[in-house]
């Protein structure tokens, strides 16, 4: 039987109405190939739904350009990260389809802090990093990425102090409740957030669904790490507060130098 797709037209007769007229072997090869050009699109068409019922909201970091990016996470195992060593920190493992999606990163909540810390070489400067996270549970930050910045560290937190402070931890002494960073966004549970973050000499930047939220000139000021058991997610390590969350696609990305 020809399908016919949801649009309600068939793909086989639009082919035999541009191609008559023509041979019979012809038409059915090209019959075949329309039903086979159908069945791909319906499963494709599926494939989409299956995402937007399980709750895939945000946008995949797939939108990010490909060109230049690294995988930090294969989607199978913890290659190149390690738990880190946080007090009561929560566990972390893989789960090959997170709510019947790609595979992600679980992170479960800790009395205070826990996380993954990556064991393998980052640079500096001139990179950026992108990922997409989601808060599972938990009422404080699900994304605590630690990142070098030149021969120092910085965190980007997003949803802090509660649940709702976003910014960069630490400029000239001052975390990312106090500085020009600071700014109050919420991030729901269940909800997939596409997150990009760019480290120059010049300045910090970041991205959060596409929307820029930070831009953060740096030149002449103080870097460095809140102080407190975040120090142990250095060089590059994502971390949760009293909370459980889940990643995926995250990747790294070397910049030329301007």
């Amino acid at each position: 039987m020809i399908r016919t797709l949801r649009s309600g037209v068939s793909i086989c007769a639009l082919l035999l109405a541009i191609a008559a007229p023509v041979c019979a072997q012809t038409a059915a090869e090209n019959i075949a190939k329309a039903q086979q050009t159908a069945a791909e699109i319906e499963r494709l068409l599926d494939r989409i739904q299956s995402r937007r019922s399980s709750g895939e909201t945000g946008a995949p970091t797939a939108a990010v350009a490909a060109d230049g990016w690294e995988s930090l996470f294969d989607g199978k195992t913890l290659n190149g990260w390690k738990r880190t060593e946080f007090v009561s920190g929560g566990g972390v493992h893989v789960d090959t389809a997170f709510r019947g999606g790609p595979p992600a990163i679980v992170v479960d909540a800790g009395r205070i802090l826990s996380g993954l810390t990556w064991t393998k070489d980052v640079p500096k400067t001139n990179y950026e990093i992108a990922l997409d996270a989601m808060k599972v549970d938990g009422s404080d930050f699900m994304c605590g990425l630690t990142f070098p910045v030149g021969d120092s560290f910085a965190s980007l937190i997003l949803g802090g102090w509660g649940g709702t402070v976003t910014g960069i931890s630490s400029i000239d002494g001052h975390d990312a409740s106090e500085n020009e960073t600071s700014q109050f966004m919420s991030f729901d549970k269940g909800r997939w957030y596409a997150i990009r973050l760019k480290v120059t000499p010049a300045k910090l930047e970041t991205w959060i669904d596409g929307k820029k939220v930070i831009d953060q000139p740096i030149t002449g000021k103080t870097i460095s790490l809140r102080v407190g058991e975040i120090f142990k997610s250095k060089p590059l390590g994502l971390a949760t507060y009293q909370t459980s969350a889940a990643y995926r696609g995250i990747k790294l990305r070397r910049l030329d130098a301007k």
